[in-house]
């Protein structure tokens, strides 16, 4: 019952490292009046996930990239028992032609919650996009990995009742983390974006399937 317990814990906070909740980028759509990136996005993964996002492009000579903040969470009636916020960067390394090559990587900070403890988790997020870029559309495949690194738990009463040896606090090595693959695209109107994703979740070891092995999104950027 105990071991029981403890894989409901962990899998619960595995299916919250999820790749929903990004902001999906048109590299050609850009110019230098787009500074700023507002965007919000509806996902389907292991349940209805809304997300919010904030970034600031800043041209090089060299890399154009921006750098971001990112909040995600469930829809439910407690907002704050499980949520996901990244902080980070996606650069565009180089394009030839309309194919353009960019990477995002964001430090991830998220919190899940059950009946049986409450875990806070600093993490990850890497990934690769190579696409066909156009002022007004874009397609695009994309490889991450979300991983979780270190982990706080806090148990309930009620599971420490049942197992009093339990401890709470921050515990590594890391608890788990996700491999995800997918397509983006999108279509650029004027200051608008309006995008697509659509992928495959698989875990890290290779050998369980997450409850529901897909991701899907909406997402829409402002651009002013």
């Amino acid at each position: 019952m105990k071991t029981l317990i403890k894989i409901l814990i962990i899998s619960g906070l595995v299916l919250s490292i999820n790749p929903t909740g990004a902001q999906t980028i048109n590299w050609a759509g850009l110019d230098d009046s787009n500074k700023n990136i507002v965007g919000a996005s509806l996902g389907i993964e292991y349940g209805l996930v809304y997300g919010l996002a904030y970034g600031r492009q800043i041209n090089t000579k060299l890399f154009p990239l921006i750098t971001s903040i990112e909040y995600s969470a469930p829809a439910g009636k407690n907002v704050l028992d499980d949520f996901k916020t990244e902080i980070g960067i996606k650069i565009r390394w180089f394009n030839l032609g309309n194919f353009q090559f960019s990477t995002k990587i964001n430090g991830v900070f998220r919190r899940y919650e059950n009946d049986f403890a409450s875990l806070l988790n600093f993490g990850s997020d890497l990934s690769g996009i190579l696409g066909y870029y156009k002022p007004r559309w874009f397609v695009a495949g994309e490889v991450g990995f979300d991983k979780a690194i270190v982990t706080h738990f806090k148990h309930s009463p009620e599971y420490q009742e049942l197992n009093p040896t339990a401890a709470n606090g921050w515990f590594e090595p890391s608890t788990g983390g996700n491999f995800y693959y997918g397509l983006q695209t999108g279509l650029t109107i004027r200051k608008m974006d309006i995008n697509l994703r659509l992928g495959k979740i698989l875990t890290q070891d290779f050998k369980t399937t997450p409850m529901i092995p897909f991701y899907a999104q909406v997402g829409f950027n402002m651009k002013f």
